[in-house]
């Protein structure tokens, strides 16, 4: 990693580490564990990130939230909550509308082109299309492979497959890597 990394935390909440919901990441507690672990190093350089319901859908997300109505939420709900693990190591946090965190209020935080150290949850979902779009915009992206849980198994590995492929602007390391390169 060059220059002094950032730790963003994609998405650490109720909706997806509850396992009634319908959007559960079946191994969000073990990645939790890695994120906390990984947090408390970064200290106030960790941000966190919450995907939240529009107050009124659009475009594509009218029948996406049609889908899904029960998701339709106030973004104060519990359920786009961060879970109490996370929230104990919650300085900064940003909230978006959209799967991809790479938005202007992340970028507020990180800066325009970053060392990102990423980590969370669905991996192929809202971890893939943020660290994409931060990779395509110059930024350096350390994915934690072992701090981040997928809709399936399956479905993780397959993004963290697509995500390998953008190196060397996308690395992927363990938990155990990354503390150790802080050291």
């Amino acid at each position: 990693m060059t220059g002094r990394p950032w730790f963003v935390a994609i998405d650490m909440q109720r909706v997806f580490g509850d396992p009634s919901s319908a959007w559960c990441a079946p191994r969000y507690a073990a990645a939790a564990t890695n994120v906390v672990r990984l947090a408390s190093r970064f200290g106030d350089r960790a941000v966190f990130t919450r995907f939240v319901a529009p107050a009124e859908p659009t475009g594509a997300w009218v029948p996406y939230y049609e889908d899904f109505p029960w998701a339709l939420q106030p973004a104060d709900s519990r359920l786009y909550e961060l879970t109490d693990d996370i929230a104990a190591q919650a300085q900064t946090t940003v909230a978006a509308t959209t799967f991809g965190k790479w938005t202007a209020d992340l970028r507020a935080v990180v800066g325009e082109q970053p060392t990102l150290v990423v980590a969370g949850v669905a991996t192929d979902c809202c971890v893939v299309s943020t660290v994409l779009a931060a990779a395509d915009a110059g930024a350096s992206i350390t994915v934690v492979t072992d701090a981040c849980a997928g809709s399936t198994d399956d479905n993780h590995q397959k993004a963290v497959d697509v995500m390998a492929l953008y190196g060397p602007l996308v690395t992927l390391a363990s938990t155990a890597e990354v503390l150790a390169n802080l050291a």
